[in-house]
């Protein structure tokens, strides 16, 4: 095929495939959030719209990237972890950030309604990303446990921070002095005995954060399965949540799970169903 004389320039691209055989983390995080947060009311400390939002856009990123093992979200941050295997555009970093990134956020955007209703977006929310090389399955474990312990210290303090503003009538300034200083039996200490607030039994995804697997589940009462997207609020830091789900770390075939019997199926395992069936219909 006969060349360009321009086409020299592509000497200047760089290499940058990613090393073999380690795990691959891809972190977006949010742009400015806190304003852009206040720009469309979100509920304080935690939205749950926002939240479910977070894992309905990361939860299509796991459908396209069938090499994405696992995926952990919190506040406006989610990590995809691809397995240490994995090829997707033949390891190139730059293909890989850009593509998740981008899919993520423009997911974020196009079902914006489905969990916020007749609110509209003011503006486009934005998210930076990155990618982290872990070696070993123990770096990546430590990975997640850093991430969830700091959904832990944030959330505490926030649900601390908010319920001192907003049902006790200080300021930002007053709040934060009032929490300068204290450890976490404080804060614990300042939700029971000042707001009634038991913090163990405030709902797990604002405590843990979220993560987000691939599992059969029955979705009806023919017991029939599908291999969906499936939320879970878990310990990552404990050795049990590893021996519970295998497969992750030897990249077998997704195991079955089975959502308690008094649950329904989860909002976000709903929406995806109904996403599935409408493209089955086309």
């Amino acid at each position: 095929m006969a060349k360009s004389k321009y086409e020299y320039v592509k000497s200047y691209e760089t290499d940058d495939k990613i090393l073999q055989n380690c795990w691959i983390i891809v972190r977006i995080d949010g742009k400015a959030f806190h304003k852009f947060t206040d720009a469309h009311n979100f509920d304080k400390p935690n939205d749950i719209r926002g939240l479910n939002l977070m894992n309905f856009a990361a939860a299509c990123v796991m459908k396209e990237f069938n090499e994405i093992v696992l995926s952990y979200g919190q506040s406006d941050e989610y990590s995809f972890v691809f397995h240490r295997s994995a090829n997707v555009y033949n390891r190139r970093a730059s293909k890989m950030m850009s593509n998740v990134n981008s899919l993520f956020t423009s997911s974020y955007v196009f079902y914006w309604n489905n969990w916020f209703g007749e609110q509209k977006l003011k503006y486009p929310p934005c998210f930076d990303a990155r990618i982290v090389l872990y070696p070993s399955d123990q770096n990546l474990k430590d990975y997640l446990s850093w991430r969830q312990a700091d959904v832990h210290i944030n959330n505490l303090y926030n649900t601390c921070f908010w319920n001192l503003v907003l049902n006790k009538g200080l300021t930002n300034s007053q709040a934060e002095e009032r929490l300068r200083g204290t450890v976490s039996s404080d804060k614990n200490e300042i939700l029971f005995t000042e707001f009634d607030i038991n913090y163990n039994n405030l709902p797990a995804i604002f405590r843990k954060g979220t993560i987000l697997l691939t599992k059969q589940i029955k979705i009806d009462e023919e017991n029939r399965t599908r291999k969906m997207v499936i939320p879970i609020y878990d310990d990552l830091i404990r050795e049990k949540f590893w021996k519970e789900h295998d497969e992750l770390l030897e990249k077998k075939s997704p195991k079955y799970y089975e959502f308690p019997l008094e649950e329904p199926l989860p909002e976000l395992v709903r929406q995806l169903l109904e996403l599935k069936y409408q493209n089955e219909k086309k």
